[in-house]
């Protein structure tokens, strides 16, 4: 099923997160839901969530860390949603790189509204372009403002993490991308054995882009050091 992204909840209070989960899917979001800072983290290198909705109060460890850890490698959008409502830590969290700040309690359409404009920043940042931007090259068209993929006329559904590769090759579109440079965009530096990882996805995408995929046509190998979209059509 076709979602409208994925958003990582970390927050320890069941009622607090149940709340949020049912109301994103109710949106047609995918929430995914921890308790912990440390799993939070995990998580987020290896679900490349479009938001982060962050609590501070956490048992394992304080958010403000989590907001720091992130920052070090992702500018994935991190919303702050505490009870913690004193000028000093709002400012904190800002300073260290959290996009937004609710205080609770709060309504379901502040926190839609929150979202929708830490998701169209962290679209921009990620680079994936202008809502009207499309890039075409032979059969493969990626439309980076719906998000979609289409190869051959077909659309083509990709997971968050497929499709933030693709995007990312197709930006760079007749460069060699590294590998350490995709795992550095895309995961950050807290997965084990990223190579392997990153192998299983572009295979999976060549399976769903490429109508032959050992020998694809679109995405290309360059032996030893990383991957190459083809060039975008003049």
């Amino acid at each position: 099923m076709q979602t409208n992204g994925t958003i990582l909840i970390i927050e320890d209070e069941n009622n607090i997160s149940d709340f949020i989960a049912t109301s994103l899917r109710a949106q047609k979001f995918k929430a995914v839901c921890t308790k912990t800072a440390r799993e939070g983290m995990e998580l987020a290198a290896s679900l490349c969530p479009d938001v982060i909705l962050l609590d501070l109060g956490l048992p394992d460890m304080d958010g403000m860390e989590v907001i720091r850890s992130v920052r070090v490698w992702s500018m994935l959008p991190i919303i702050v949603i505490s009870a913690r409502s004193r000028e000093k830590e709002k400012v904190e969290a800002l300073d260290l790189g959290a996009d937004d700040y609710i205080t609770k309690p709060f309504g379901v359409s502040e926190m839609m509204a929150r979202i929708r404009t830490a998701m169209r920043h962290g679209a921009i940042l990620a680079g994936m372009g202008a809502p009207s931007e499309v890039f075409v090259t032979g059969g493969l068209q990626i439309d980076f403002g719906k998000r979609s993929v289409r190869a051959g006329g077909t659309e083509v559904h990709l997971t968050q993490v497929e499709y933030k590769i693709v995007a990312l090759l197709a930006r760079n579109a007749g460069q060699v991308m590294t590998y350490d440079a995709i795992i550095s965009h895309v995961w950050g530096p807290y997965m084990d054995d990223n190579n392997r990882i990153l192998r299983v996805n572009m295979a999976n995408i060549r399976r769903k882009l490429e109508k032959n995929p050992a020998e694809p046509h679109y995405i290309h190998t360059e032996v030893g050091v990383g991957y190459r979209m083809e060039a975008e059509e003049e």
